[in-house]
């Protein structure tokens, strides 16, 4: 049975939806967009070529999924994540990241591991040749992207881009620290080799290990993001004052 003109219109406008969705979780998890910062729905329309409505709708669609906030009478901004409800995410996004790894070692077809092994070797050209952090950065989220393909679980696939998503930008502050960037590449090609080799139990680790956050490197990353004020208000420390003795 042949859709009708209505059935088609609205199969285009949820299709040019999802291709907005899609486009601002990659400008927010890239960096584009900073935890905080407003999305106008006017200059974001005319950025992307299209009306108003789809914009509209892909805020709503975002903001369901906590990736924005959207408040009335101030519209919409990227959403900031409070530092405790942030630890919970990363030690969530640690075992589901592994998981990832560990069936992407099981499943991964030939060409599959081709590509990861590609975009492995374009990170380390970024970061040897053109000391290039957004690109790196970028890079590095294609990675994960193909670990995650590599599942062939597309539940767990949108499950950890969601994850992976509201984090992206507070994560990508880590590489402005000296040395990180080497460390976050060493870490990829670790975790390629076992997925190559097939070797589960291992990419399962090296994954975890490379989400994780040890101490020393989590003191690193919240002295980032606390430069670079990126920090909800929720994360500043609150000291009672003692009551007021009044006097005699």
């Amino acid at each position: 049975m042949r859709a009708t003109a209505p059935q088609r219109q609205t199969e285009r406008r949820s299709t040019l939806v999802q291709e907005v969705v899609h486009r601002l979780e990659r400008e927010i998890s890239g960096g584009r967009f900073q935890p905080g910062d407003r999305l106008d729905e006017q200059k974001l329309a005319a950025a992307f070529g299209v009306s108003r409505t789809p914009v509209r709708e892909a805020l709503r669609h975002l903001a369901a999924a906590g990736l924005i906030d959207l408040q009335p009478r101030r519209g919409a901004s990227v959403a900031q994540v409070p530092l405790p409800r942030m630890i919970q995410m990363l030690e969530v996004m640690s075992t589901i990241e592994g998981l990832c790894a560990r069936l992407a070692a099981r499943r991964m077809s030939d060409d599959e591991r081709q590509n990861l092994l590609n975009l492995v070797a374009a990170c380390g050209k970024a970061m040897r040749e053109e000391s290039d952090v957004d690109l790196f950065h970028d890079l590095g989220l294609q990675f994960h992207d193909a670990i995650y393909a590599g599942t062939h679980n597309p539940f767990l696939e949108d499950l950890a881009k969601t994850i992976r998503n509201r984090v992206a930008a507070y994560r990508r502050r880590q590489l402005d620290r000296p040395g990180r960037m080497q460390e976050a590449h060493e870490e990829h090609v670790s975790i390629i080799e076992a997925v190559a080799a097939g070797d589960a139990d291992a990419a399962e680790a090296k994954m975890a290990r490379h989400i994780s956050m040890q101490s020393d490197r989590f003191i690193d990353f919240i002295s980032a993001l606390t430069r670079a004020e990126l920090l909800a208000e929720a994360v500043q420390p609150h000291f009672p004052q003692p009551p007021t003795t009044p006097p005699t």
